[in-house]
């Protein structure tokens, strides 16, 4: 490859590592052609970037992109590509609906708003990963929940016998 080459592929590398909180690294050697082509497929279906690139360009570009990525060089080794995605858990789902029905590609490591998973055996907990706007969810269901109990347990028969209880006291106390 030649040196303009390499430092364009570097360059842009260094864009997309820059510009994403979420990346897998993958080994898909020993794939057929058909059976990428069918990966890529999936990846761009779910708006996953899928690329792969020579390891001393991929590590060059994560040099000179600011983020502690180190625990990762040791995972470029072998054939790599990488996984752009725009959450912690779409790449890992198509991985693991893609390895239903095939071997590879085997997850290195994953970089997840700057927490490193490395090794294959963590796919279902990357899968796991919730968004962000469905935390928030959760977050404000359950802030909501003690409201809406007592509501309904004012809604409730026992309100009948509160206000019951409140009118008698309010009778003795005249």
């Amino acid at each position: 490859m030649e040196k303009n080459k390499k430092n364009q592929e570097i360059a842009e590398l260094k864009e997309k590592f820059g510009n994403s909180t979420y990346f897998y690294i993958t080994d898909s050697s020993t794939l057929t052609v058909e059976k990428i082509n069918k990966f890529r497929r999936l990846c761009f279906n779910s708006g996953i970037e899928y690329r792969v690139s020579k390891n001393t360009l991929i590590r060059k570009a994560l040099e000179q992109v600011e983020g502690n990525y180190e625990a990762l060089y040791p995972l470029l080794n072998g054939p790599t590509g990488v996984m752009f995605s725009t959450d912690g858990a779409s790449a890992a789902k198509v991985l693991k609906e893609f390895r239903k029905g095939n071997d590879k590609p085997v997850l290195k490591g994953a970089y997840i708003d700057s927490d490193i998973f490395i090794g294959d055996n963590q796919i279902s907990v990357l899968a796991a990963l919730k968004s962000k706007s469905e935390l928030i969810g959760d977050i404000i269901g359950l802030l909501q929940s003690p409201a809406r109990n007592v509501i309904s347990a004012l809604q409730g028969s026992s309100a009948q016998k509160i206000a019951g209880l409140l009118k008698t006291l309010e009778e003795r106390a005249n």
